[in-house]
This record gives structure tokens, sequence and C-alpha cells, in this order.
């Protein structure tokens, strides 16, 4: 038989989600967004590329490479760089708005954390707004993938927060 005071307890404690169920979590989304952005940035690069004006005898025979002049081949270069770093920005952009979106909405959690039961809120239970999402987002991206120390200290804090959420006041718990 459950008490009065049991019950309390477990409302006033979340129940902190932990790395490995963190980590699962974060796996579940990777597939599920990784899977259409390799198909979308491969349009895109495609798109980018045939928009090129690369010579024609350069497409029939690449060690043609050698008969194009510096500026020629710079040019290309350039070009290609474009469309590499267009096509990196575009899914960089989609990426940001699914964990910003799905974290600030009324499931408070992307895919994958809402298959394995868990949810992001504030420190004092709360949904995220928007904005403090997008900068949670923004935080994991710059600080926490350096050496993966700001995602290992999620193992190590009394709330499992990991860099971002300590820096954004925000915990992941189970429902």
């Amino acid at each position: 038989m459950v008490t009065t005071i049991q019950i309390e307890e477990k409302e006033n404690h979340p129940q902190y989600a932990g790395f490995w169920i963190r980590f699962g979590a974060w796996a579940i989304d990777s597939v599920i967004l990784g899977i259409p952005l390799l198909f979308f940035s491969n349009i895109i690069f495609a798109l980018f590329i045939s928009s090129m004006e690369i010579p024609n005898e350069l497409l029939l025979d690449p060690a043609s490479i050698n008969a194009l002049s510096d500026s020629e081949i710079l040019s290309l270069l350039g070009s290609i760089m474009t469309a590499f770093f267009g096509t990196m920005a575009v899914c960089m952009f989609i990426s940001l708005f699914y964990y910003s979106l799905f974290h600030a909405s009324k499931w408070q959690a992307t895919i994958g954390k809402k298959l394995l039961g868990l949810k992001v809120e504030d420190l004092k239970g709360n949904k995220l707004s928007f904005w403090r999402s997008l900068g949670r987002y923004i935080v994991s991206s710059l600080l926490s993938g350096i050496l993966l120390i700001g995602f290992i200290l999620a193992a190590f804090t009394e709330k499992k927060q990991a860099l971002h959420d300590l820096i954004v006041g925000s915990i992941v718990v189970r429902k």
C-alpha cells in the first residue's frame, strides 16, 4: 500500500533521466532526422553542383583537370565549397528547428525522447519556451560537443543535467 507521503515525495522529486537513456533518445532522433536529411542534402548538393559551370571535358575525363588553369580550378573549388557549406547550413537549420520546436511543444520532447518516455522541462517543472529551447540546442551544439564533456557531465550531476541543461536551466525527466 502506498502512503500519502510517498506519493507527495514522488511528485516533488521527478525521476531524472540519466546519460544512457538520453543517449538512446539521441540515437533514435539521429536516425529519424538523419535519414531524411541525408536524402535531402544529396538533392541540395546535386542542385548546387548542377548549377555550376563545369567544363565538359572534365565531366568526360576527370584526369583533364590538369588542362585547367589555376583560376578555373579555384573557381570550381569555390563552387564545390559553396555547395558543401550551403548544404550543411540547410541541414543545421532543419536540425535546429526539429529540436527547438519539439522541446517547446506540448510533448516537451523530440520523437526519440517521447518513445523512451522522457520530457524536457525547466527547473520548476514547466514547459520550455521556444526561445529557451532554441538556446538549449545552440548551447548544446556549440559547447557540449567539445570532447562530449558537456554530455558526459549528465552522469555526474545531481539532477543528471548536461552542460546545456545547466546553462539554460532545464532538466530531462521520465514521465
